[in-house]
């Protein structure tokens, strides 16, 4: 396994904000249109599978899955199955939930999911502990910030977009990292 370059890593986080960061307008980021489905492949963040299985993904979120070559992370997967660790084995609910997060993890092709390398995790890290610093993240928001950066920085590095729901975090790390790429799309209800 190829090691960490810390150096490498502090020179690349010249990313010193000292003021709280505030959501771009609407109109300034990067929505998935019915006009662009084209585009670079996708990395799909956790919350388009369960927008998925819970039926709010939109139609967009079909069209750009058919149009584009659509990957996975292990993030992603890792978050899922937390979910199904978390659930009470007592509700009559848990094996409907357990079947549908099984049946999503099996769908994806194995030569589609990709595992962040020492490179990403460490970078991931870093921009996570800036982005908790600058924004007065408490614990809890810290930990989903730092599978939002892996997710974020794998897909820099894969030459992929982030496909996310989460427009508030992920507008962050696009100011943050501007050579990131993600599309958004608004989850029905």
């Amino acid at each position: 396994m190829a090691g960490f370059d810390v150096a490498a890593a502090l020179r690349w986080a010249r990313l010193d904000p000292r003021r709280t960061l505030a959501r771009r307008p609407e109109d300034a980021l990067p929505f998935a249109s019915e006009n662009e489905l084209a585009g670079q492949p996708l990395l799909l963040d956790t919350c388009v599978y369960i927008d998925q299985m819970q039926g709010r993904a939109p139609e967009i979120v079909a069209q750009l899955v058919e149009v584009r070559q659509v990957n996975h992370s292990t993030v992603a997967i890792q978050e899922l199955m937390h979910t199904v660790g978390v659930l009470d084995p007592a509700d009559h609910r848990t094996p409907a939930v357990i079947s549908a997060v099984s049946g999503q993890i099996r769908s994806m092709p194995d030569h589609r999911v990709f595992l962040p390398d020492a490179e990403v995790f460490g970078r991931a890290a870093l921009l996570a502990g800036i982005l908790a610093r600058v924004q007065g993240y408490a614990k809890d928001a810290r930990f989903k910030a730092l599978h939002d950066c892996v997710l974020f920085l794998q897909a820099q590095k894969l030459g992929f977009a982030v496909l996310t729901a989460n427009v508030a975090e992920f507008d962050l790390l696009l100011q943050l990292t501007p050579k990131g790429r993600a599309v958004f799309y608004r989850a029905g209800g």
